[in-house]
Parts: structure tokens; sequence; C-alpha cells
């Protein structure tokens, strides 16, 4: 441990300078608190950097190609493959080529400190912070965030951890295409860099041990997307569970329950760990290396003072609601540094709610799948009075969108409250007609009021008519 070089005190001191722990710096900033962020990598985090601003522009290329192929007279002009070179440096400019000074100039003008290094709580409102220059004593008149995000997890493989297999981060960010990509896992991050990769030149092999893709969406949009892969030329295996890993020269090979799989590169896809297990829980009577137990403002249960933002609390792992519940979380900071009353009613200033009844996703497959709130499965599990309508995504905007459209949307309504719990549209370009299903949800539009917002025409927002349509009969 280093010497003490300087001590500071802040109204609030935020572990992690990733998306979310900027908000809640911002927010504190803005209801007149001081703040700091203390980081140890790039400040902007595992979206700008390694997730979701590097995966969607790899995908972007092939989603437009396709859409142009998909209408005739457009279908002519494309006439040539895709550049993957530029792809790549077009990924590489939305990344600033990793370099977060763009960042750190929004962070100091928005009046928020930065601490670069290792930061660790050292018990209550104290965090110690290893920096170049040695040890810096952080303490915190009100509170202290945890944003420290989630990491790739990687299971318990014999010879798994001796290959150099590759994470998320090293797929969004590798500067060439393998030509052959094994990926262990079928979730949002594996059925996303299979599109990606399959359309950038690599021959991909997509396998998991479940029986379907992206588990926990309708399965409508499972079929969708598993018949999409495979005719882009995906080899997808279900029902393959990995044994073993190794190195054979530059060869991996991974050993499964359905034979041997040969590639370049593995890349293991198969869920987050919480980024808690060096960040001195011990210090204040928590678990290090497990996920933060949060009340509804995400404050930590029985630590009033310590509050766990984003990934790290095992919520909703996903950046735009890392994000949400970073302002009901600062806004929470600030009122009670304040002395004010925290609202911890559903839907208040103060509180998270849209993580468990409202959370919006998209999958940037081909096609997209684009949810929001609960499945017919997750209503059927709550015990809650719901009807499913599925119909085809085909009515007249989506036939202009693309020839032979092919799409699918299902709406799930609380038949006891009249009113839209869940929505799931799968087809090309749906995942810019989630906001209406997302503010449906989230206020709670009863079904006769819907009926009354007319969908212009010719778009593809028309089959909310045809939606309600079919639940009237």
């Amino acid at each position: 441990m280093g010497r003490v070089t300087s001590a500071q005190t802040y109204d609030v001191i935020v572990l992690g300078a990733g998306s979310t722990g900027e908000n809640v710096a911002d927010i504190a900033v803005r209801g007149g608190l001081t703040a700091v962020l203390v980081e140890n990598e790039l400040v902007g985090g595992e979206c700008s950097y390694w997730a979701c601003m590097p995966s969607k522009t790899l995908l972007r290329g092939t989603e437009v190609l396709t859409e142009a192929r998909a209408v005739d007279g457009a279908a002519q002009a494309v006439t040539g493959d895709q550049d993957v070179a530029a792809t790549l440096a077009r990924r590489d400019s939305y990344t600033s080529h990793w370099d977060d000074s763009g960042q750190v100039e929004w962070v100091r003008g928005a009046g928020i400190d930065l601490v670069r290094g290792a930061g660790r709580l050292a018990g209550e409102r104290t965090v110690l912070v290893d920096t170049e220059d040695g040890e810096v004593r952080l303490t915190a008149r009100h509170a202290v965030a945890v944003c420290t995000g989630s990491e790739a997890a990687v299971p318990p493989v014999d010879g798994l951890d001796a290959i150099d297999a590759w994470t998320p981060r090293d797929a969004t960010s590798a500067k060439e295409a393998p030509g052959r990509l094994l990926i262990l896992g079928g979730g949002y991050v594996g059925c996303e860099m299979a599109t990606a990769w399959q359309a950038l030149g690599s021959q991909v092999t997509l396998f998991q041990r479940g029986s379907t893709l992206l588990d926990g969406l309708e399965p409508a949009a499972a079929e969708a997307v598993t018949a999409s892969l495979r005719a882009r030329g995906v080899e997808v295996r279900l029902g393959c569970e990995i044994t073993a890993a190794r190195r054979d020269g530059a060869e991996v090979v991974a050993t499964t329950s359905t034979g041997d799989l040969h590639g370049d590169e593995l890349l293991v896809a198969v869920g987050r760990r919480a980024r808690t297990r060096d960040i001195g829980l011990e210090t204040v009577g928590l678990e290090p290396g497990r996920y933060l137990d949060v009340d509804a403002t995400l404050q930590v249960v029985g630590r009033p003072w310590l509050y766990g933002v984003g990934d790290v609390n095992g919520r909703r792992q996903l950046t735009h609601m890392g994000k949400y519940q970073a302002r009901q979380a600062g806004a929470a900071i600030v009122a009670r540094a304040r002395g004010e009353e925290v609202d911890t009613s559903d839907w208040s200033p103060f509180v998270a709610t849209a993580d468990e009844y409202a959370t919006p996703s998209v999958v940037f497959t081909i096609p997209q799948v684009a949810s929001v709130g609960r499945t017919a499965a997750a209503a059927e599990q709550a015990g809650l009075p719901h009807r499913v309508v599925q119909i085809p995504l085909k009515v007249a905007g989506s036939s202009v969108f693309a020839d032979d459209y092919d799409g699918t949307a299902i709406m799930v309504v609380d038949t006891e409250r009249e009113v839209l719990i869940g929505a799931t549209f799968v087809g090309p370009g749906v995942a810019e007609m989630l906001q209406a299903a997302t503010i449906a949800v989230v206020g709670e539009v009863p079904i006769s009021r819907l009926w009354h917002a007319v969908p212009a025409y010719p778009t593809m927002n028309e089959i909310w008519l045809r939606l309600l349509e079919s639940y009237r009969g």
C-alpha cells in the first residue's frame, strides 16, 4: 500500500466513471452537491468503448445493406460487398479510438472532479484510491455510489482459462475478422456478434447448452433470429454443452456434447458477473464478488449512505437502464442531502420502477427484436390475468419498408385493468417502434384510450391498430 499523499472530502463519491457513474455525478452536481468520479479504465465505460457503440456500428452496415437488398430498385444498386476495413474504421471512430479525452473534458466541464486509479471502500463513506502519484483518501459527506458495472462471466470449463478466449470486449474491438469464430452463448451478445462477424467474413458457429436462443424473450423472437442466422450461414447448435477447450497450435478446439468444434477464436458470451471483488466491500460488512442488494431508490439495504447503481446491482444490465437508475438514485441522493422526504412509492422521481415493469430492450440482429415490459410467460409466472395477441407484422407500412416483409407483433394485456403490460416486435426496423409501446406500458394507458392513438399511414405503426382490432375481436 502506498503512502497517503492527499485527502479530500466531497458530498458524493462515485466509484466507476461509465455512463451510469457519469449520470449519478452529474445529477448530484446539478443538485448543488460536490462530486468526484473514480475510474481505473476509460472514462465513459463499457458502453462507449466495448459494448453498445462499437457493437452497433459493426452491425449497422450489414443492416443497411440488408434493407437495401429487400427493396426492388434499390437492390439493383447494391453490386459490391461490404467494405470490412471501412466498417472497422467507422467502429473505431465511434469509440474515439479508445481515447477518453473527450469524455474527460465533458466531466470537467460539468463541474465534476476525476481521480484516476483503482478505488476501494475503506469503511463508511471512505474510499481509498491507488493513483500513479500515491494513495488518495476520499471522504463522502452524504453518499458513495458504486457504479463499477459488470464483467464477462467465464464458466468453469476445463482448459477455458488457458486458451486466451475472446470476451465480448475482444469481439467488439477486434482489428480483423477471424476466419472461423466459435461463439459460446446464445443471448444478446452471442446473437449480435454472430450476425456482425458472419457478415464481415467470418465463418461462425454459435452453440449453447440451452434449447433456444434469446431465452427470456418471446418464443417467436428466438425462432425468427435462429432461422435468420442459419439462413445467413451461421451454424447454430442448440443443446450443445462445452466440456473442455484447448489450443492446438493457433487453432481453438472446443470439446462439446455434440463433438469437437474447431475455430480460430472462441468468444465466451454466457453472461455477466458483478465487478465487486476488489472494491473493499468487506470493510463495510458486505461480501465481495456479489451483486449489491438495493432498494427501490438504489440504496444498498442496511447501508443508508451507500448506493449500488447500474449493472452492479444485477437488476437490469442495459446501458439505458443504468442511466435511468442513475437519474433516480441521483435525485434521491440530492433530496436526502437537503433533508427532504423521499417518496419510495412506484413511479416517484426517486425510484427505478421501470426496472420491474417497463424495461425496453432491442436485439440488433437481423431481424431486430424490440420488446418492453412482460412477456406472456412472465405474465403467467406473475399470476396476472392476461391475454396475448400475436399477429404477423403486415401492414401497408411494412410492405413499403421492404418487399416480402416478414415480422411479428405481440401484445400482452392485463385483462383486469385493461392496460398493456408488454409488447414485442420482431422484424426489420422495429427498434424505432419501441418507444410508443414503452410509453403505453409506463403510462398504463387504457386499451380504450389507445384506440384513439391513430397511427400515421402508411407506417409500420399501423400494426397498433391491427393489434387492438384483434384484441377487441
